[in-house]
């Protein structure tokens, strides 16, 4: 006889018929007994029903305060390369849940919780959603001490004695340049086996930076000092100029109306206080920028041994005039940023604009807010609070606030032969002021920024730039205190950026590409 294979619906049918001829024949056999008899065996079939009821209800609790141990830490728990995994038992060896490979075993199939930082258990109260207290603070009168006050002394030096000052700050300067000087001249130079300072250890040096600018870095680092002298440009402090044996095109570096001022390649030693030219000038080459004068550290014996920075000498460079008076004031800036000066096509005589392209200024003032350079632009300090022992208020500029369209600008400089484009000299940083004092007077009239350097500060890519192009300048990473002194100086920009990204979406200031 011929068997036929079992099918899983063939029993599913037959179990269905089963129940079903079950459940009638004994519905049959109910119907036959008395009434009081048919409530009983009612009754009895619901009696089951309630203690298997009871039961289910019993079991499911149970299973909940199992699931609960796993959040409550009852628990055994294991950590091991941040994974994290629990079981109920305690008894159980934490190496259970370990295979011999290395590899975790999680306590519930398929899960693994993996932890990147502590959950927060509470909702955070931020700031402007919870209406503060008000308390009355009692504050206490500080005592008058007229050596720290910003007006000076009760008697206020005359004109005559801020001149006087400052005459003394700049002959000081001059000194130190004599000095220098008559210590060349008595002692050899330089050492001939110097090690490059200039560390780039892969063919490809970071794209922000040209040829000419590597060059020019070795140059101002390596190269082998044949003569030192000292120079005073036109409306400008004095300067220590070294030369190099090496030659260069001087059609570039030279000035019709100083033909002499440099007969090789050149450099700026600047005081030891001016380091932070250094990272200014990265600074700069990061964010595309590309206004600034090569810059880079170097030890001179001079200085007894310290860092100074080194800047690459120009004599094309002169400052920005504006007829009739020839200084550039505060309120002829303004009135630049108003009528937007070369922005579209040649400006109107009336409006007396100097040769600087409009977008010129917009990086000159980003620039100078992320470093806080006040000697520029607001040279008086009158859009923060200075320290009783800054220059502006030691030679008695921050007096001067009162008549601020007066104020005439300083150190807007541009090449000769470049007029539309400036160049960014003397650009010591201050990085020790709060972002509650920080100058905005640098931004005042700046209604566009460059999307360019303003795509690096949104980026989240600054720390890592700067990072990589400090690392070049060996002498400067190392008198920082290497990475850990580095970082503490781009924590202080990166605040700075945030702030300024801040004041962008409240003053609705446009962010434009400028190629020009």
């Amino acid at each position: 006889m011929e068997k036929r294979p079992i099918r899983l619906g063939n029993i599913g049918y037959a179990l269905t018929r089963l129940l079903c001829s079950s459940f009638l024949r004994v519905s049959n056999c109910c119907w036959r007994y008395p009434k009081a008899r048919r409530s009983l065996i009612i009754a009895g079939a619901c009696f089951v029903y309630l203690v298997f009821a009871v039961h289910y209800v019993s079991n499911t609790s149970d299973h909940q305060n199992r699931r609960s141990e796993y959040w409550t830490g009852n628990g055994v728990f294991s950590m091991r390369n941040g994974v994290f995994s629990m079981r109920k038992h305690s008894s159980e060896s934490v190496d259970e849940f370990w295979e011999p490979n290395g590899s975790p075993t999680p306590a519930r199939s398929n899960v693994v919780y993996i932890t990147l930082k502590s959950k927060r258990h509470k909702p955070a109260v931020l700031r402007g959603t919870v209406r503060p207290k008000l308390r009355r603070k009692n504050f206490r009168k500080p005592k008058k001490q007229v050596a720290q006050t910003y007006d000076g002394p009760k008697e206020k030096p005359t004109k005559g004695e801020w001149e006087q000052k400052r005459t003394d700050a700049r002959d000081t300067w001059k000194q130190i340049i004599r000095n220098a000087q008559s210590f060349y001249k008595t002692k050899q130079l330089e050492d001939d086996n110097r090690v490059s300072s200039i560390r780039i250890y892969s063919q490809m040096v970071p794209p922000w930076f040209s040829k000419e600018d590597i060059a020019n870095m070795r140059f101002l680092a390596d190269s082998k000092i044949t003569h030192v002298k000292s120079l005073e440009p036109k409306g400008s402090p004095p300067v220590l100029l070294f030369n190099s044996a090496r030659r260069f095109d001087e059609t570039l570096h030279r000035n019709p109306d100083n033909a002499n001022e440099c007969s090789g390649y050149c450099g700026v030693i600047k005081r030891p206080v001016d380091m932070s030219e250094v990272f200014a000038f990265h600074l700069d080459r990061v964010l595309g920028l590309n206004r600034s004068l090569p810059t880079v550290s170097r030890r001179f014996r001079v200085f007894g041994g310290q860092l100074c920075p080194v800047s690459l000498w120009e004599a094309a460079v002169k400052p920005v005039s504006v007829e009739p008076s020839g200084s550039l004031t505060w309120a002829q800036y303004q009135a630049q940023l108003r009528h937007g000066c070369w922005l579209r096509g040649a400006p109107r005589p009336e409006w007396n604009c100097t040769g600087v392209h409009h977008h010129e200024w917009s990086r000159l003032a980003l620039f100078d807010f992320l470093l806080q350079i006040h000697q520029r632009l607001d040279r008086n300090c009158c859009g923060f609070r200075p320290r009783s022992e800054d220059s502006c208020v030691e030679l008695g500029y921050h007096g001067e606030c009162a008549d601020m369209d007066r104020v005439e600008l300083s150190h807007i400089v541009h090449r000769t032969q470049d007029p539309k484009h400036l160049v960014f000299i003397n650009n010591k940083g201050f990085f020790d002021r709060d972002e509650d004092n920080l100058d905005f007077k640098l931004l005042e009239g700046i209604k566009e920024l460059p999307d360019g350097a303003v795509g690096v500060l949104s980026s989240q890519r600054l720390r890592e730039r700067l990072l990589q192009s400090l690392f070049l300048d060996e002498l400067y990473w190392e008198s920082q205190g290497g990475r850990q002194g580095v970082e503490k100086l781009i924590d202080v920009i990166e605040r700075r950026a945030r702030v300024l990204l801040r004041y962008i979406n409240a003053h609705d200031i446009k962010i434009i590409p400028m190629n020009t």
